[in-house]
């Protein structure tokens, strides 16, 4: 089983740990689990050639967000505002959190 696509979820804060935007902030938009990558807000921005279509009327080139590999991301705590990872801890009821391994508390995306 694969750990970091399970940690990752939609409206974390990471920060990039490698590749050309090395130590860049943003939020996850969107988490793809199959290729274990995350679309980051403002991160990884690639120009695409587009034609013009019904949507888009001009064509051009456009500039988007594209998909960073989840081994190059590093969850941020909110709590202790660190890179962190993270870990699983199961609760009375049997639910499952994740949880800030510096600080030990409990991480849930701002949502």
């Amino acid at each position: 089983m694969r750990k970091g696509v399970n940690i990752l979820r939609t409206d974390d804060q990471v920060e990039v740990i490698a590749g050309k935007d090395k130590g860049r902030v943003g939020k996850i938009i969107k988490v793809f689990r199959k290729t274990d990558k995350a679309l980051i807000e403002k991160i990884n921005m690639i120009k695409k050639h587009q034609k013009p279509d019904m949507n888009n009327q001009q064509g051009g080139i456009i500039e988007k967000e594209a998909p960073v590999h989840v081994s190059n991301l590093m969850l941020i705590c909110p709590k202790c505002t660190k890179t962190v990872r993270a870990g699983m801890k199961i609760l009375e009821d049997g639910s499952k959190i994740r949880v800030c391994k510096k600080c030990g508390e409990a991480i849930e995306p701002k949502a």
